[in-house]
């Protein structure tokens, strides 16, 4: 397994434990580029993981697409190894803080 896929491994563990809704975007050509690697959906709002390893640096499109999410309302950044952690405790705070309408 490559290391970013090592970091995906880790990231969808903690994103099933905690019921998240998920998925990856095609990456095949047929969708937008830069879009991050996994979209999430915690109680009604809207997260974005983009996901490396090491010392991978995000392309300007990826910083695009962030950009773009954090300015409409989302969450989006970058995951590597040494920030799993952070999916677990945003996780909880969406849970805890986020009021959904819909769900609340």
């Amino acid at each position: 397994m490559t290391p970013e896929g090592k970091v995906k491994a880790a990231v969808r563990k903690v994103l099933d434990a905690e019921g998240v809704y998920y998925f990856s975007p095609a990456a095949n050509g047929f969708g937008r580029a830069g879009i991050p690697d996994i979209i999430c959906c915690v109680k009604g709002f809207f997260l974005a993981l983009e996901l490396k390893a090491g010392k991978g640096k995000t392309t300007a499109l990826q910083d695009r697409e962030i950009a773009a999410i954090n300015n409409n309302g989302g969450l989006a950044f970058v995951v590597n190894e040494n920030n799993i952690n952070e999916v677990k405790e945003i996780i909880t705070w969406v849970k805890t803080n986020f009021k959904n309408s819909v769900l609340d």
